[in-house]
């Protein structure tokens, strides 16, 4: 059958209105979740919550709220009370609905869009369209408002009312609040499991930010209590009434700092709230969180920028005033200053302006100035009064400028000796043929045996093998200088080939694929852990880009007649002794450093445990780890970045007091440990 022509003329005829969709009420929220609340994954899930409590917040800034409660319940409903005047049921003059059905079931109907007037000075967000887009992707939704001494209530359906709004009780004279109850609908969402520590984590911080404000979370979901086999709810409760200086001591726990006083200042500058606090600590990283009205912008803006001129100018003056700082000595830069900082600022503005719609970077020009103002007037003071501690900043920032210098010229020495080289790689590099970046795969072997057998066993097309020797640095002790000069570290740098530090450049990268690949004892586990602290610390665009993996080697070798399987887990080598007809529990001792792999035969299955990547013959090493067809592997990802950096610095700093504790806590939850 001859396929049927289409005119241009009969094109443009059955492009009229009848072609144009249109979306009434809620459902472009429902068509396309993701511009609203940023996506259909766990993200945007606990989104939903933020997009509720945020209200509570914008109350509680207005002055009429103090507390604010989210309950999980079974079934992951969520429930979030406030105390503050209660959203209006009366009837809205341009809906002629209830003003309560207007804010729940109409985009950008909220009480932050008339300035001043509308009651809420400053916001986190437009009241209104949060909790409107809330009640759309629910499966379903209940609102409770108390108000004029009555509980007034109205329930919807995937964003469409049920009923009128309608008084269902009464209360004492003067009390308000309202309360939002939702059901994730699941046909929006991968998952509508909610994570209890997330929750925590981003409320905690919010109550930090919301100074005398009280927040409570339970996680009303079946939790098993161990110790009395019974099911019990989670609770947590936050109130601080020192606001972000209690936030900075919380992110300095268990830190040696220089300035035993936080930094403080709040006051309003050209119409702007400024809150800013600042700690210093002995570590090399920089913690700073910045947010405007409430709002997390990791990305910085103006507020950001406000900031670091003023501490760079007010450090420099004191320090050149107080002869800290010579006349032959060049003035600290901003980079000196951010060595050791922990910092939260957060500013209150009427009309916020993000670049980019997860709010990430703060653009109001004026913002800029007013930091900049309040921060440079209230440290000038502080140090005037901290003398002790403005001299331990000071040097502190002095000794990272000396260290930065050294790091400089040594890391150029470094790159150098390489171009000398020829190809600017080190000699135990195996590199691989392919020249795309995108193909190319770096697997950094530990150890000159297995490093062997991984250049046997290999494709050389895609695959490079740096074998590593030496004692690794422990990049959380040291400075920038001696990780370039570092034996084990600076074959690394050179084979990636984006550089280090100040001249880094991820667009020079020569492999997509970097791949730790590490025995699977005690030693190989230190060196995993040595290597990925180097990559979070020096390269932490690596990880959130996920370009960094860990190799799976196999731990035993299963073989029944030529039948040939590897186990993975100790529940891999369970199911497959099972499929061979074992049902006995085998265990096989591992080998003693330099022997091979010991072997043990059951019912006429051999099974063989691999301690060491040394102990495999290059097809082996193939078959089970380095094979993209067959292999497995774990990418390193970054979810939760200052957990990340918290447990980086607990683990592999230099006090060990606190890592004493954590390992005292966590021994006897740790399975398979090999001693």
């Amino acid at each position: 059958m001859a396929a049927k022509k289409t005119s241009k003329k009969a094109v443009k005829k059955d492009y009229g209105a009848s072609s144009i969709q249109v979306l009434e009420g809620l459902d472009p929220v429902r068509k396309r979740p993701g511009m609203y609340i940023g996506g259909t994954g766990l993200t945007g899930l606990h989104h939903m919550i933020w997009e509720v409590v945020d209200n509570a917040i914008d109350e509680a800034m207005a002055g009429h709220a103090t507390s604010c409660r989210v309950r999980i319940l079974p079934d992951n409903i969520i429930e979030v009370t406030d105390n503050g005047r209660g959203i209006p049921v009366d009837k809205h003059p341009t809906t002629k609905k209830s003003t309560l059905e207007t804010v729940l079931t109409v985009l950008h109907a909220g009480g932050k869009f008339g300035g001043e007037d509308s009651g809420y000075k400053v916001s986190g967000g437009l009241h209104g369209v949060g909790v409107s887009v809330v009640n759309a992707l629910s499966e379903w939704t209940r609102a409770e408002v108390r108000r004029d001494g009555k509980v007034w209530m109205q329930e919807y359906k995937q964003g469409k009312p049920q009923k009128d709004v309608k008084a269902i009780g009464k209360v004492p004279k003067g009390e308000t609040g309202t309360t939002i109850t939702f059901k994730p609908d699941a046909t929006i969402f991968e998952d509508v499991r909610f994570n209890f520590d997330t929750i925590v984590k981003h409320l905690r911080n919010q109550a930090y930010l919301t100074k005398g404000f009280k927040i409570m979370i339970e996680d009303a979901r079946e939790v098993l209590d161990e110790k009395t086999d019974a099911y019990k709810a989670k609770h947590y409760g936050f109130y601080f009434d020192a606001g972000i200086i209690s936030f900075v001591k919380f992110l300095n726990r268990g830190k040696n700092v220089k300035n035993t006083t936080p930094f403080y200042v709040e006051r309003t500058e050209e119409g702007v709230e400024v809150a800013v606090s600042l700690q210093y600590t002995d570590g090399y990283n920089e913690r700073l969180h910045a947010f405007a009205n409430n709002v997390a912008n990791p990305e910085g803006g103006t507020h950001v920028a406000g900031f670091r001129a003023a501490l760079t100018r007010t450090l420099n003056t004191y320090a050149r005033k107080n002869n800290i700082l010579k006349e032959k000595d060049d003035n600290l830069s901003q980079e000196d200053m951010r060595e050791g900082l922990t910092c939260v600022i957060n500013v209150k503005l009427g009309d916020p302006q993000f670049e980019g719609q997860t709010k990430g970077k703060l653009n109001n020009v004026e913002v800029r100035g007013a930091v900049n103002t309040a921060v440079s007037e209230a440290l000038t003071e502080y140090l005037e009064q901290h003398p002790k501690d403005a001299k331990a900043i000071i040097e502190k920032c002095v000794l990272t400028a000396k260290a930065r210098t050294a790091a400089r010229a040594a890391k150029d020495a470094v790159l150098r000796k390489g171009a000398l080289e020829g190809m600017t790689l080190p000699g135990k590099l195996a590199d691989c043929s392919s020249r795309k970046a995108e193909d190319s795969e770096l697997y950094i072997v530990e150890g000159d045996s297995a490093g062997g057998s991984a250049k046997q066993g290999r494709d050389r097309h895609f695959q490079a093998i740096l074998p590593m020797r030496g004692k690794l640095v422990n990049v959380e002790k040291t400075t920038l200088d001696k990780i370039v000069k570092s034996d084990s570290l600076k074959p690394i740098i050179i084979a990636l080939g984006v550089g280090i530090g100040e001249a880094l450049n991820m667009d020079k990268l020569r492999y997509h694929k970097i791949i730790i690949m590490a025995d699977a004892d005690v030693d190989g586990s230190h060196i995993r852990t040595l290597l990925l602290t180097f990559f979070y610390r020096q390269f932490r665009e690596l990880v959130e880009r996920g370009h960094i993996y860990i190799a799976q080697p196999p731990l035993y070798q299963i073989k029944k007649g030529k039948k040939v399987e590897y186990a993975y887990v100790e529940a891999d080598k369970v199911r497959i002794l099972k499929e061979f007809g074992v049902t006995e529990d085998v265990d096989v001792e591992e080998s003693e450093d330099g022997e091979e792999a010991p072997e043990k035969k059951v019912g006429g299955v051999s099974i063989q445990r691999y301690k060491g990547l040394g102990e495999m013959n290059p097809e082996q090493l193939w078959d089970t780890t380095m094979d993209p067809e067959h292999r497995k592997m774990l990418q390193v990802t970054i979810e939760d970045a200052e957990a990340a950096d918290n447990v980086f610095d607990l683990l592999m700093g230099s006090d060990v007091a606190p890592r004493k504790h954590f390992i005292q806590t966590h021994a006897k939850s740790v399975e398979n440990i090999d001693v």
